[in-house]
C-alpha cells in the first residue's frame, strides 16, 4: 500500500489522550488508515510527501445528523419564522408530499449534492436518516438510497403522523411491516419525541420494536419544549439524543449518568429562533456532548459544521477545543465510531484516515475569523478529495 507523510503541521489535534495536541508535527497515512502520527523530526519515511506549511490538520468532521433524502425547499416556512411565526413539527409534511413525488433520480442527484458539499468543507464521516417518504414504498427507496452515498444509516418513519392518517394505526405500520421492509439498508432507528409528533409511549414502542430487531437508537428530544426524550434515551440506552435544547437538572444529570450522547444542532436553534442547548451545563456535569449539522430543508438548512463549530464557541461558551472535540470525536461517540480499527473522529494509529487541513495555523481560527471558509484539504480514508 501507498504511503503519504504529511509535513509541516503547525498544529495536529489528534483527539488521542495518548497523542494529545501536538505542534510542528507530522502525519502518515497508508492505504485507508493512519499508520504514524507525532513529532515532524521522527517522522518515518514514506512514499509520498505533502508540506502542508504551518497549517492546522484535525480529524474530518463527524456529522452525526442529517436529513439529506428530500425533495423541495421550504423558503416560505423559513421567512415566516423570521417574520415571528413558531416552528412546529408540521411543516415536515410539506418535504412529505415533494419528496414521495420526486423520482429516485432526483432524490439521488439532491443527496449527492449534498454529500459533496459537506465534504468540500472537511465533513468525512455522515450520518442521514429516511423520514421523508412515510410510506413502506418511500421508506424503503430512502434508506437504499441513503446507503450509497453516507457512512450511517437511520430509520426515521417516526418523524410525525402522515396527513390522513390515524396515529394507531400508522403505528402499527411503523413497528411493523415499515420496520421489517427497511432493516437491511439502515443500522439505526430515530424517533421524534415531541408535541406534534410521538409522545413517551409511542416513542418507547417505536424504540423497542427496533431494538428486539438489532437497530442501535436514536432520539429527536427535548427540541420544541421539556419533554420526555432524553429521559427515554438515557432510560433505553440510545446512542444519542438529539436537540436537548430545553433540559432541567434530571435532564442533565441522565445525560452525564449514561452512555448517551447530548448531540446538539446549534443551526437548527437560529434558524428555529429557539433558545440555543445548554452546552456549558452539561459538559461541566460530565456528559458527552456532539455537534452535528441537521442539514435539513426545513428548520436547518447547511451542511457546515464549522458554523456549527462557530456557534458554539462564540454562542454556547464552549472553548475552541471542546467544540472541534464535539464536531470529531463526539459526533463519532453518537455514531458509535470513535473505537478500534478503522475508527473516525481520531487521528491515531490504526483509524481512518479522515484528515482535514485547514487554511490557518490553529483550530482557534474557526471562531477567531467566523464565516470565513477555512478548508484547504480534505483526505477520506486516505483519499484525497480536496
Amino acid at each position: 500500500m501507498a504511503s503519504t507523510v504529511i509535513t509541516g503541521i503547525g498544529e495536529l489535534v489528534t483527539n488521542d489522550d495518548a497523542l494529545g495536541e501536538l505542534r510542528d508535527a507530522a502525519l502518515v497515512c497508508e492505504g485507508d488508515r493512519i499508520a504514524w502520527a507525532g513529532p515532524a523530526a521522527r517522522a518515518p519515511a514514506a512514499d509520498h510527501a505533502i508540506d502542508v506549511e504551518g497549517r492546522a490538520v484535525l480529524p474530518g468532521w463527524v456529522d452525526s445528523h442529517t436529513h439529506l433524502v428530500f425533495a423541495g425547499e421550504r423558503t416560505a416556512e423559513f421567512a415566516a419564522r423570521m417574520n415571528g411565526e413558531p416552528y412546529s413539527a408540521g411543516g415536515i409534511a410539506t418535504t412529505v408530499e415533494a419528496t414521495r413525488a420526486a423520482s429516485g433520480d432526483a432524490l439521488a442527484s439532491t443527496l449527492r449534492g449534498h454529500v459533496a458539499e459537506a465534504v468540500s468543507q472537511g465533513t468525512t464521516c455522515l450520518e442521514t436518516k429516511t423520514g421523508y417518504g412515510l410510506t413502506v414504498e418511500d421508506e424503503v427507496r430512502a434508506a437504499r438510497l441513503a446507503a450509497g452515498e453516507a457512512d450511517e444509516v437511520t430509520f426515521l418513519g417516526a418523524h410525525l403522523v402522515p396527513p390522513g392518517w390515524d396515529p394507531g394505526e400508522y403505528l402499527d405500520l411503523v413497528c411493523g411491516e415499515m420496520l421489517d421492509a427497511v432493516s437491511d439498508h439502515v443500522g439505526w432507528c430515530d424517533v421524534f419525541c415531541e408535541r406534534g409528533a410521538f409522545d413517551a409511549e409511542q416513542s418507547r414502542r417505536v424504540l423497542t420494536a427496533a431494538a428486539e430487531r438489532g437497530l442501535g437508537l436514536r432520539v429527536h428530544g427535548n427540541q420544541l419544549g421539556p419533554g420526555p426524550g432524553v429521559q427515554l434515551a438515557a432510560e433505553l440506552g440510545a446512542a444519542s439524543v438529539d436537540h436537548c435544547t430545553y433540559l432541567d437538572g434530571d435532564d442533565v444529570a441522565a445525560l452525564a449518568g449514561s452512555e448517551t450522547v447530548a448531540t446538539l444542532l446549534p443551526a437548527c436553534d437560529l434558524s428555529t429562533r429557539q433558545p440555543l442547548p445548554p452546552a456549558r451545563e452539561l459538559l461541566d456535569a460530565g456528559a458527552t456532548v456532539a455537534l452535528a449539522s441537521n442539514c435539513n430543508p426545513g428548520s436547518s438548512y447547511t451542511t457546515s459544521m464549522a458554523f456549527c463549530v462557530t456557534t458554539a464557541v462564540l454562542q454556547m461558551r464552549m472553548t475552541v477545543p471542546e467544540a472541534v472535540r464535539a464536531a470529531t470525536w463526539g459526533g463519532a461517540r453518537a455514531l458509535r465510531r470513535e473505537r478500534g480499527d478503522g475508527a473516525v473522529g481520531v487521528l491515531r494509529p490504526g483509524a481512518r484516515a479522515d484528515v482535514h487541513v485547514l487554511d490557518a495555523p490553529s483550530a482557534a481560527w474557526l471562531a477567531y475569523r467566523p464565516g470565513v471558509p477555512l478548508t484547504y484539504a480534505v483526505w477520506r480514508g486516505g483519499h484525497r478529495l480536496r
